[in-house]
């Protein structure tokens, strides 16, 4: 398939810091008066686990993304901005507290990581290249899964979900640089063949899960702190549309989305180090907070909440570096809310 030209690191950092992390500049401690003041739920303190990156000289920045337990109990997560030769995908282990690198390259802006239930490997969307590249459950053998133009126009993959049979569901946030509502959800066939618009001129379409039936997605859209409901039918058509929660989130915007083993969803924030729980009616259940001295964080991107246990290991990130935080999930961890 068609390959497109790398966009300079520098650029895409600057992409990073104006589109993917939204700009987010206030402290843990206003945002935790933020919540305070909406009422809404309960709150749920998270816990300092560790740190896994510092900004890197090159980008300016960094970004942890993707958090997605593999077979083997490793915790796997992307660092969005990390240049070539730091790592880009890394392994934690959670019970002893160490990091490896699993992968870097020259070239790709990994901005998720998924492990297939089909063929079991880890699936990584590169949004500067428009490309789904996959990797083996270790590292290395990187092959690409899909790269060109969807309905005649790349995508900026951002997210990524899979359903039961290894189908993969992509937000792809066409249209933000220039402010414009050309985001798509697109599915693509577990054999990388074929590319399907399942939703269009949406607004940065970011978070993208399952939900616990497998019926049907939940998306965000950043630029409306928005999350949308798109039912399926068996073979992956689209049988209805609608707006199902909108998030009350001041300065902070709609990221990545999990749902645990009751249909709950953890909506990562852009712009402020929390998350917020609804349930599937969208009534706010809780917000997810770090404790309110913490400085130097500014986004908690995704979490995965670990499989058939309740403890869940968030990603935030900001000036002070990329950490692992850790709380109680409300229900256990299922595939849906295990990265993307």
């Amino acid at each position: 398939m068609q390959r497109h030209s790398a966009r300079p690191l520098a650029a895409l950092a600057t992409i990073g810091t104006l589109v993917l992390t939204g700009c987010g500049t206030e402290s843990a401690n206003a945002g935790a008066e933020a919540a305070s003041s909406t009422g809404a739920g309960r709150t749920i303190h998270a816990q300092k686990f560790m740190r896994l990156t510092q900004v890197h000289d090159e980008t300016g920045m960094t970004l942890l993304e993707g958090p997605t337990f593999g077979k083997d109990g490793g915790l796997f997560v992307v660092d969005v901005t990390a240049p070539e030769g730091e790592p880009k995908v890394m392994r934690v282990n959670v019970g002893k507290k160490t990091l490896r690198s699993v992968h870097t390259d020259g070239r790709g802006t990994y901005t998720s990581a998924q492990f297939s239930p089909y063929d079991g490997r880890l699936y990584l969307s590169d949004f500067s290249h428009g490309e789904i590249v996959s990797l083996a459950p270790g590292g290395g053998d990187k092959r690409t899964f899909f790269s060109g133009e969807v309905d005649g126009a790349q995508m900026n993959p951002d997210d990524i979900a899979f359903d039961e049979a290894g189908n993969l569901y992509v937000s792809d946030t066409r249209g933000l640089s220039e402010n414009e509502a050309h985001g798509r959800v697109v599915r693509i066939s577990r054999d990388g063949t074929k590319a399907t618009v399942l939703a269009k001129d949406l607004a940065a379409p970011n978070g993208i899960s399952f939900d616990l039936d497998d019926r049907g997605l939940w998306f965000s859209e950043l630029t409306e702190d928005r999350i949308s409901y798109l039912r399926l039918d068996g073979e992956g058509k689209v049988t209805s549309r609608h707006t199902a929660i909108r998030v009350d989130g001041g300065i902070a915007q709609t990221d990545s989305i999990a749902v645990d083993a009751d249909g709950n969803l953890y909506q990562g924030l852009h712009g402020r180090p929390a998350m917020a729980v609804y349930d599937r009616h969208g009534e706010r259940l809780a917000t997810v907070e770090l404790p309110s001295r913490t400085e130097g964080l500014e986004s908690a991107t995704n979490v995965a909440i670990t499989p058939g246990g309740t403890k869940a290991y968030m990603t935030v990130s900001g000036p002070d570096g990329g950490y692992l935080y850790t709380f109680d999930a409300l229900a256990e961890g299922i595939r849906q809310s295990n990265g993307g």
